[in-house]
């Protein structure tokens, strides 16, 4: 008895997800009729620039962009280093 409740109950079940699946491959259908290439063309585009644009975002925000900053502190502090030791001892004569 329980064998056959649980098999009518998952060939139910099996059904319902059927026309679920039916109902939303039919939803998409009626929302890409109207659908050409040149829409698929722009869409695409604008994605890549989106994409392009939010990478740029975070490179920034993460500090991928500013390696002249760090390069810049490097040199400035090179160059007090040896203005330091140059105006040390002097030695004369």
């Amino acid at each position: 008895m329980v064998l056959l409740y649980s098999s009518s109950f998952i060939a139910f079940f099996a059904l319902i997800v059927g026309f679920y699946a039916c109902g939303r491959v039919a939803k998409i259908n009626h929302a890409t009729k109207d659908l050409d290439w040149d829409a698929v063309a722009n869409m695409t585009g604008d994605l890549a620039t989106t994409k392009r644009t939010i990478q740029t975002l975070n490179n920034r925000i993460n500090g991928m962009h500013s390696p002249k900053v760090a390069e810049q502190e490097l040199m400035m502090q090179l160059l007090s280093n040896q203005q330091n030791k140059s105006n040390g001892q002097l030695k004369g004569g």
